[in-house]
């Protein structure tokens, strides 16, 4: 099956890309700069085990601005699309310029896949939308599952809008499947790349309080979890693509200390990250949320590492 990725060339892509390529699938990457590029390798379990029934990869460059352009042939006659198109949330501090480039980035991509869809003689039998755990809002208390309603915040109000724009596929028949990602875990990507330097040196610890909500996924649980998403015709709708065990940042500090066999103790004041990432800072550090993959457990999928402490030595020794 030809399967489409937008956006397949960063952490999480280029690990489904290689994953999908490795079932025998033959996938194409939509990206704003084609390039040769190898995606870091999974977990054994994921490979397969016959080489020989290994897919391809092929980047086509594509600059979506919310109408098909030359790479939508691609879309004409593919088994599925997954849209992981999006600039990085935590990137760069959020100026209203930067504002409007993670909405548009996002927005137009899924508007352009939408209309190029619309236009496909051939449909693709499913769409997976990348969406994230930010669209609850942030909230110490309650635990949030696929059922809860929307936060209130720019993040929250971002992932309802990118998320609307794909709604249009399930009009012309197609299976739209929305998975809202929590942080995903791997040492060569993503927030924990960011988290492992100041532990190496001795100095790394809890965020503000330490006591705020973490939900998380081990990255390979995320790559199964869309897999699955792919392949399970009843799977449609929202699902959250968090480990069922969420757990406090002192926790889950803990965790990355044991995995180096470093001490956690440095605690970064909540005043100071709030003057070096400004307005980003309380939504993705300090005020937490408790999400828990309410649907994909009662659908029975399996995490292959639920608990902080597995997936966390896994990541940090992969």
């Amino acid at each position: 099956m030809r399967i489409v990725i937008a956006g397949g060339s960063g952490f999480l892509g280029g690990a489904l890309a290689q994953h999908l390529a490795a079932r025998g699938h033959d996938v194409v990457v939509l990206t704003r700069q084609a390039r040769e590029s190898t995606p870091p390798p999974l977990d054994r379990s994921l490979r397969s085990p016959a080489s020989e029934d290994r897919g391809k990869i092929r980047q086509v460059e594509w600059a979506p601005d919310g109408h098909p352009g030359p790479w939508a042939k691609e879309i004409d006659g593919a088994g599925a699309i997954v849209n992981l198109a999006g600039a990085g949330i935590a990137d760069k501090r959020w100026t209203a310029k930067r504002k409007a480039e993670l909405r548009n980035s996002r927005v137009l991509s899924t508007r352009s896949l939408v209309a190029a869809v619309r236009a496909a003689a051939a449909k693709p039998a499913v769409f997976v939308q990348g969406s994230a755990i930010g669209y609850y809002g942030t909230n110490p208390e309650p635990t949030f599952d696929e059922s809860c309603p929307p936060g209130d915040d720019f993040f929250a109000h971002l992932a309802v809008t990118w998320e609307a724009e794909a709604h249009g596929v399930s009009a012309l028949g197609v299976r739209l499947v929305i998975i809202r990602a929590g942080i995903a875990l791997d040492r060569r990507g993503g927030a924990l790349k960011k988290m492992l330097p100041p532990f190496r040196f001795f100095v790394g610890g809890p965020l503000a309080s330490g006591q705020q909500v973490m939900s998380w996924i081990h990255r390979d649980d995320w790559v199964a979890l869309v897999t699955w998403a792919l392949e399970t015709p009843a799977a449609s709708g929202v699902y959250n693509g968090t480990a069922p065990s969420p757990v406090t940042n002192a926790e889950f500090s803990t965790a990355i200390g044991r995995a180096l066999h470093r001490p956690s103790w440095f605690r970064v004041p909540g005043f100071l990250l709030r003057i070096v990432v400004g307005e980003v800072a309380p939504i993705a550090l300090i005020n937490g949320q408790r999400v828990v993959p309410k649907r994909a457990l009662d659908a029975g999928f399996r995490f292959q590492y639920p608990t902080i402490q597995e997936a966390m030595q896994a990541a940090v020794n992969a």
